[in-house]
């Protein structure tokens, strides 16, 4: 590894402070990318569920996914009817230049129970509990909420699923880093995953497996396999569950703690690692990799560095230097929102951000 051979290079070129770049230069990335030519892999297949006002959101977190991802992507959209052809006619004037391919899907629930299902949380949420059932032919998903923005390539947190063991089915991020803000472990009146229960806006899932495997649950003790194990767990628990399908998942991997890969809390960052401080370790060493906006924070003014990173990427055109009209009008966004907590450490916003754009010239530059 290198690691100042081409600092002077990269600081000229961007006029950037150079301990942004430590270790991850210009010929590490460049070797990154040799290796990724000549270990080709499946298509990387991400899912994402949009009901109501959620279209523009959805749209700018795919624009997010394609700007710094290696291999070719399949997007699989699940949307109201009503939505169906604006996200036609907006995928299909992106640059995709044979790297990336989409199917649209009504959003679709157990006829018999569509009705529970529905009204479970918010409208649609539950869909991504199906997704095993329904695409029956993925090997492997990722799934993310639409309040998602990727800072890095997709290809990085796929490439988890290599990492999972023998008994490994899905990975998630905790819910919380600090238990003194938990809200499962002050507030849940269920079973939880872990010390403070995980987030489900952004899961990984080895879907072939979850086919496969049969569930430890309290219900009975005939373990279930996943489509059996789904309406049972919400009769018992839907008057105790406040956040729907993600208590459900935390319900079941409390019962089943083997199968889970944990992420580190900077592949799903989301205001409360910094709202009351920062609280995730792993992304002031290394930055943010994936961005999770929840609580609406990307539309309105409660947390103004969330907004400043979605407004730059719903902004930025394909093809414009990513430098000058993404990276730098974005920090200079964020030097504004000092006055926050989130704010005061925004370097952590472009930190990884900064890294995989080099990456990316460094890729085009080997190409």
């Amino acid at each position: 590894r290198c690691k100042n051979l081409s600092v002077s290079f990269w600081n000229s070129y961007w006029m950037l402070p150079s301990d942004v770049c430590g270790m991850n230069c210009f010929w590490e990335a460049a070797f990154r990318y040799d290796y990724m030519k000549t270990h080709p892999s499946e298509k990387m297949h991400l899912a994402v569920v949009a009901c109501g006002e959620r279209l523009e959101e959805t749209v700018t977190m795919l624009r997010s996914a394609i700007i710094f991802s290696i291999k070719p992507l399949h997007f699989h959209i699940f949307a109201e009817d009503q939505l169906h052809e604006s996200f036609k006619d907006i995928l299909e004037e992106f640059p995709y230049e044979g790297k990336v391919n989409y199917t649209l899907y009504p959003v679709t629930f157990p006829s018999e129970s569509a009705a529970e299902w529905k009204k479970l949380f918010k409208p649609c949420a539950s869909q991504r509990l199906f997704l095993p059932l329904i695409l029956k032919n993925v090997d492997s998903l990722l799934y993310v909420d639409t309040d998602i923005l990727f800072l890095r390539p997709v290809d990085d947190i796929w490439s988890f699923l290599g990492e999972f063991n023998s008994t490994q089915i899905a990975a998630m991020a905790p819910e919380h880093e600090e238990p003194r803000i938990g809200w499962y472990n002050r507030f849940a009146r269920h079973p939880y995953y872990g010390v403070t229960g995980i987030n489900s806006g952004v899961m990984l899932m080895n879907m072939t497996r979850i086919r496969r495997k049969y569930f430890k649950n309290d219900m009975t003790p005939v373990r279930l396999q996943w489509g059996e194990i789904l309406m049972p767990l919400l009769k018992k628990y839907k008057l105790n569950i406040t956040w729907g399908d993600q208590d459900l998942l935390n319900i079941m991997f409390f019962h089943n703690p083997e199968s889970l890969y944990v992420f580190p809390c900077q592949w799903n960052y989301r205001p409360d690692h910094c709202i009351y401080g920062s609280n995730c370790k792993a992304a002031e060493e290394e930055g943010i990799f994936i961005l999770h906006g929840n609580r609406g924070v990307y539309h309105d003014d409660k947390q103004p560095t969330f907004r400043a990173v979605y407004e730059a990427i719903k902004n930025y055109s394909f093809g414009d230097d990513l430098v000058h009209s993404l990276l730098q009008p974005l920090e200079r966004e964020l030097q504004k929102t000092t006055h926050t907590y989130c704010g005061r450490v925004y370097k952590v916003f472009i930190k990884q951000l900064t890294k995989s754009i080099r990456d990316l010239y460094a890729r085009r530059s080997k190409g």
